[in-house]
């Protein structure tokens, strides 16, 4: 485990951003990427003069993916996908950013965190595929499910004694989700109120970019 955590913390700094991939840690002062706001080798704080426009596109991609904790296969899905409804539709209006964003913030798991039930997006990964939560009082343990507008997610009443989850409610007591999200402290649920945005989902990548390097 300990590898694996410090490989998470080498990922920020070598993509440049921090993904907050750790949770609380990475708000902390000890975050890594504070305290080593450089690329990790040993020739670390010797910064690259520049990226080549692949490599810069590639960088921006890896951003976002990492962001939220999906894998290459899974993250090109979604990104084809927005650019066959571009093409399909043929429309010059259609936000691409918008749609792509819109896709990767309404999968459950990151629905998950977004309400503050879980510290980072693999830890909402692991307790919505281990059967924690329900969506419209069915249960579902599909990461990638994609909610909408209307649907209700609650902590599954046999899993709110689980250690994990004791004194959530103090914790999130000030805790305040996107505006198209609304949570219910008490009874440790939420609903989706309206639509994700870019603005207010602040993406780590430069998302035209990565339009760019698929579309190649």
């Amino acid at each position: 485990m300990g590898i694996v955590q410090k490989a998470k913390c080498k990922l920020c700094r070598r993509l440049g951003k921090k993904l907050f991939l750790k949770g609380e840690k990475c708000s902390s002062p000890k975050c890594p990427f504070v305290l080593k706001p450089y690329p990790p080798g040993n020739k670390g704080k010797r910064r690259s003069v520049g990226f080549s426009e692949y490599g810069r596109e590639l960088r921006e991609k890896q951003r976002l993916r990492h962001w939220y904790n999906l894998s290459e296969e899974q993250f090109r899905k979604y990104v084809k996908e927005v650019l066959d409804q571009l093409h399909s539709s043929g429309s010059k209006s259609i936000n691409a950013a918008e749609l792509l964003i819109n896709i990767l913030e309404r999968r459950l798991d990151n629905v998950v965190y977004r309400l503050g039930f879980a510290a980072s997006r693999t830890q909402a990964r692991q307790l919505v595929s281990h059967g924690h939560f329900l969506v419209n009082k069915k249960p579902v343990n599909i990461p990638s499910f994609q909610v909408k507008k209307g649907d209700k997610i609650e902590i599954k009443p046999s899993s709110k004694n689980k250690v994990i989850f004791k004194n959530l409610g103090e914790k999130i007591k000030k805790y305040q989700p996107p505006s198209w999200l609304k949570l219910d402290i008490k009874n440790l649920s939420g609903e989706i109120v309206g639509s994700p945005t870019v603005e207010e989902a602040a993406p780590p990548a430069e998302i035209s970019s990565i339009f760019e390097f698929y579309s190649k």
